[in-house]
Formats: C-alpha cells, structure tokens, sequence
C-alpha cells in the first residue's frame, strides 16, 4: 500500500509541473509575436523618377585577329637567318627570314649580262637597216631591206627579253628576304636557320597576327533582328544618327574601356541556328583582347523615355514575368508585376506601373514578404553596383559594373 501510494503521488507531482511549465512558456512567446507584427522593418528604397535611358541587348560573341597572314616561303633555299623573337611585336617591312641567295645573285648578274649582250647587238643591226633603207631602190634589192628590218626588231626583241628575264631574277632574289606585311605579333617559327624550304610549301613558317584593332564577332537571333526593326519602323526606338554603340564585357565581368563600331553584318541567317552574325571593330592598343577570348557585348539601339529598375531589385515570377517590391501609400510592402521590361545597361526599363516618387525597395528584399509593413531608408547604387545610404559620396573614375 505504501509503494502504491508513492507512485500515485509521484506522477500526480510530475503531471502538475509539466501544466505549469507550459503555462509559463506560453504567454511571453504570444506576447513576443505580437510586438514583432507591430514593428516595421527598415529596407532601403530609391524614389523613382520617369527619365530617358538607354535601351541595350546583350550579344555573346568571340574575338578575332584584325588580319591574319601565314607566312610561307616564295623561293627554294636553306634558311640564313631567323631576325625576329617569337612571340613578339613586328612592323610591316621587319625582315623575318633570310633564305640563302648565292644562286639567286649569280642569276641576277647573269641577266644583267645578258642584256649588255643583246644591247652590244642594236647599233649594227641599226646600221644595216640604215644602210639599206637608202639603197633601196637604187643598189639594194627589197628583200635586203626586209631582212635589214626584221634583224633590228630581232635585237631590240632579244634586249626586253633579257629585261624581263632581269626582272624576274631580280624578284626571285628580293623574296629570299622575307619580311612582315603588316604590323602584329608573330608566332613562334616552325623552321629554324639550316632548314631546306620550297616555293609555296603548305606549312606555313609562322603566322602574324593583327590585334589592334580587333574583331569581335557577335550573335543574334533572327527573331530579335525582327523586333529591333519593327521597333525602328514604329519611332519607339532612335539612335543617334543612326550608330549604334557597343561596349564590351570581358570573360572576368569587367566592362572594356573602349567602345566599338559595326564593321559589317551578314545578311543571311543560319538556317540551323536561326542567328545571323554581326561583326564589330573595337580599338586594342593594349591587347586587352586577344583572339579566341569568348565576351558579351552590349549594344545600344537608342533611348526612351520610362522608368529604371535595377536588376538588383528585381525577379522573376514562376511564370517568368519581372516583378519588383514597393512600398505602398499605407507603408506595406507590395509586390508588381511588369509585362513588358526592356534592358537598359544594368537596370530594367519599364513605361507601365509605375509613376513619380515611388518607392522601390534595393535592400532588405530577404526579410520582407508582401504586405509587411516596412520602415523607408533611402539609399542609392554606386558606380561598382552596391547599395550605400544616400548621404554618402559615390567615388568617381571607377569602371561601371557589367550587365548580368
């Protein structure tokens, strides 16, 4: 009876604290959640302002050597003299291969000689013609002078074949120099001095390349071809004489210093892709850019006048719509939609939804859900794309930071 009793009391005691406890846990937990629903939370906003900015695509391209020259012998010889560094800069008219020219001398004061010959030969051929021309007539039969004429023409024939035949030894003997046709950079030899190479051999002795400037070589879908045009058409997009500009964006994200031209476009579009190819010429005095290198360019086709929403700010719905966070007139956070957003460097251009002084929430965007009540803190984006108080200076001369 004693045990029985114990254990009756021992597990009323032990019921009894297990109420207490989560009466007592209960009640500040309810209190705490109520001031937190109370409490706004500050976020970083931009009051927004209709504007006209740039409308901008981003194409992927590669980059492609100005020109490209592989250079191969244009005469027989064994190679003399290699005058270059490989790897490094030459200039048009630099030696870069001398082939042995003994013979190809021997030649040239051979067909000087010849032509001494076939020279010493006119003055007499041009007395006999002389001669005859008098006597034509008179002591000399017509045949005589016939055959006078034709010698003379056989002489001055013999003397421009030995000219041309001067000419060709002479060129044979300037190809043994063979020099750099433009400037560039030079590869690395695939011959050495000693080696035996031939007239228009197919490997080539080495290759120049002209990096400055560059090529850089975009694509676009035929599908947005037609879109930019109809947007021409309709007046919705002006360029400035009718340039468009590009910018370049390197493989690290850093935006290229320099800006480029349209060289050319091809116009017929890949029938397996369904992309055509634009080409454009950007200045390299640096070699920043060098051949194979794959980046985006940004191209801009003109301006309109909307609303800038940095890509920061914004998302993509599950139906991929973009959509942004406000602040409403009554302080809570609301969520819009946008139909229609055009890229605009590192923001999106929007013209419905929004108006004059509206809020757009930059910072704070993980804590907060739609209609939560929030605390407005104005900030603003600086030139490396983050997010600082308003109040505080942007530094000047920095790069501009990529579009994503």
């Amino acid at each position: 009876m004693i045990w029985r009793a114990l254990i009756v009391s021992s597990a009323l005691m032990l019921v009894m604290g297990l109420v207490a406890c989560n009466e007592s846990g209960s009640k500040p937990a309810g209190n705490a959640g109520g001031g937190a629903a109370q409490q706004a939370a500050p976020v970083g906003v931009v009051t927004l302002k209709k504007d006209t900015y740039p409308i901008t695509t981003i194409l992927p391209g590669r980059a492609e050597a100005f020109q490209v020259a592989d250079i191969r012998p244009q005469v027989n010889g064994i190679i003399r003299e290699i005058a270059f560094k490989e790897g490094g800069e030459v200039k048009k008219g630099d030696l870069l291969y001398q082939i042995d020219d003994a013979a190809y001398r021997a030649a040239v004061e051979q067909a000087q000689a010849t032509i001494s010959k076939a020279q010493a030969s006119v003055p007499s051929a041009q007395s006999n013609f002389d001669r005859y021309q008098r006597l034509v007539g008179s002591g000399a039969t017509q045949i005589e002078f016939e055959t006078a004429r034709t010698a003379l023409a056989q002489a001055n024939a013999e003397v421009e074949a030995a000219k041309a035949a001067l000419t060709s030894a002479q060129i044979d003997l300037d190809h043994t120099k063979i020099i750099a046709p433009f400037d560039g950079i030079i590869d690395q030899t695939a011959y050495n001095v000693g080696n035996l190479v031939a007239a228009n051999q197919s490997t080539a002795l080495t290759t120049i390349r002209q990096l400055d400037p560059i090529y850089i070589s975009l694509t676009e879908s035929s599908t947005n071809l037609l879109k930019l045009r109809d947007a021409i058409a309709a007046g919705e997009v002006k360029g400035e004489d009718n340039n468009v500009a590009f910018r370049l964006i390197l493989e690290d994200g850093r935006e290229y210093n320099k800006k480029g031209k349209l060289d050319m476009s091809k116009q017929v579009v890949s029938e397996t892709t369904g992309t055509f190819i634009i080409r454009v010429v950007f200045p390299n005095p640096n070699r920043v850019v060098l051949p194979g290198m794959y980046v985006r360019a940004t191209v801009e086709l003109g301006a309109e006048a909307g609303y800038s929403l940095p890509q920061l700010a914004t998302t993509r719905d599950a139906n991929g719509r973009l959509t942004a966070q406000f602040i409403s007139t009554e302080g809570k956070v609301e969520t819009r939609v946008f139909e229609n957003a055009t890229p605009s460097n590192n923001s999106w251009l929007v013209t419905q939804g929004v108006k004059d002084g509206d809020q757009l929430i930059i910072s704070g965007l993980q804590s907060i859900v739609s209609g939560m009540p929030v605390k407005p803190v104005p900030m603003k984006i600086n030139d490396n794309g983050v997010v600082i108080p308003a109040d505080q200076p942007v530094a000047g001369g920095e790069q501009k930071p990529a579009a994503k």
